[in-house]
């Protein structure tokens, strides 16, 4: 194990830097937007942005690399975001921030693209497995962490932007003085979507509407905290629950589905979810909100690794990359819709609205992994590809890389079994 981490520890803790940098900022939006008088209409936009920008810079970032190389690509993106961070607090205008996180989405999504990039390369077959999920942990860590920090200082002024800016800052250093050079990222092109859907209705549909849950909850959590009265710690506290939820229910959720029919366990973590955003939502105390945000941030990372693996099942081991890149890309659109719908539901029907649209969403989603049973029959569980926690802030690097160790793990099943 020790030999597996040594020459990737220094590029963990860079990770877990970053994390705590950016998982601050997207929390002071809401904090600092709510002091500012932004609607949530206006929250909800800024918020999309992001996502836009992440969307896109998943597509550029490889073209970039290929021309300039991994270290010069990823010191000038974290330059970039570091210095987007502090903009913030300078021009308080809810356009200005749509750009800056426009631009700040583009900018993690190159980091995640080369730092994934370095991961992988320093990764073998036997290793792969045990590399992606340390860097899931690191990236976990580093968001529940980013909670605490912002309960060090005053959303009102700029110093919890500026700390968010110089922990990317130092981020970049560990990183890049022990980043070694690799080849140029090559991404496999994304599947179309209509071919996506045509092999797996459930997993395109279902990580759609996943977008839309997981960037409502880590966008818009902090506008909803403002809006009901929630002091900074409390905030803190709502979303660090949502991704500590997530720690601890990825892995039984994981062993499940490598256990039983996917659709099922699709169907009743969605279940699960709702159902724990009505509870939210009729919540009459702090700690019952905060079993809430727990419940329901705790199902969203597994659902989307079960998507992908789910999708995987139903292709052949040369179909995967192309398919991951489509469900990253489906992702993203979810991702910068739901946000929109959140807020402009909050922005008519109060602060409630939050948990009523995320309830709607994971209701969509069982009821359409319910549909999807009566469709097909199941794939027996030993035919399966292997499940592996990946998170919805990965870009597509970690995802194929994902997608690749799964069929490796398939394609030892039947020889390991003619051994026996």
């Amino acid at each position: 194990m020790g030999n597996v981490f040594s020459g990737i520890w220094v590029l963990l803790v860079g990770i877990v830097l970053i994390m705590l940098g950016n998982g601050m900022h997207f929390t002071l939006i809401g904090l600092r937007g709510g002091i500012e008088g932004f609607s949530s209409a206006e929250l909800a936009v800024i918020t999309s942005g992001y996502f836009m920008g992440f969307l896109s810079g998943a597509r550029i970032t490889p073209l970039l690399i290929r021309r300039v190389g991994h270290v010069r690509v990823f010191a000038a993106l974290g330059s970039f975001m570091s210095a987007g961070l502090i903009a913030f607090p300078l021009v308080a205008e809810p356009w200005v921030w749509t750009i800056l996180r426009l631009a700040i989405g583009f900018c993690m999504s190159g980091v995640y693209v080369t730092a994934e990039s370095w991961l992988n390369h320093a990764a073998t077959n036997e290793t792969r497995g045990k590399i992606l999920s340390a860097y899931m942990i690191a990236q976990t860590l580093g968001i529940i962490g980013a909670q605490g920090l912002l309960t060090l200082g005053d959303a009102a002024t700029p110093a919890l932007f500026i700390g968010a800016s110089i922990l990317v800052s130092v981020s970049v250093a560990p990183i890049l003085l022990s980043a070694t050079p690799v080849p140029a990222v090559e991404l496999a092109r994304p599947m179309p979507l209509r071919g996506l859907f045509r092999s797996s209705p459930l997993g395109t549909v279902g990580i759609f509407l996943l977008g839309g849950v997981y960037a409502t909850q880590s966008g818009m959590g902090a506008v909803f905290g403002t809006q009901i009265g929630l002091g900074t710690a409390q905030i803190a506290l709502f979303v660090a629950m949502m991704f500590a939820g997530a720690l601890v229910l990825q892995y039984p959720i994981g062993w499940l589905s490598d256990r039983m029919d996917r659709r099922k366990l699709i169907f009743w973590a969605a279940v699960l979810g709702g159902l724990a955003c009505a509870a939210g939502w009729t919540a009459g105390g702090f700690w019952p909100l905060m079993a809430a945000a727990f419940l329901a941030g705790g199902v969203t990372t597994p659902l989307y690794a079960l998507f992908l693996a789910f999708t995987n099942d139903s292709l052949a081991a040369e179909d995967m990359p192309a398919a991951s890149g489509g469900l990253v890309f489906t992702f993203g659109l979810g991702a910068i819709a739901g946000p929109l719908v959140t807020g402009w539901a909050m922005q008519h029907a109060g602060p409630g609205a939050f948990w009523i649209v995320l309830s709607a969403t994971f209701a969509a989603i069982a009821l359409y992994a319910l549909y999807r049973m009566t469709q097909r029959a199941p794939v027996p569980a030993d035919e399966t590809e292997s499940y592996l926690a990946v998170l919805p802030t990965s870009s597509p690097v970690a995802v194929e890389a994902a997608g690749a160790w799964a069929a490796d793990q398939a394609e030892e099943k039947p020889e390991e079994e003619a051994r026996e």
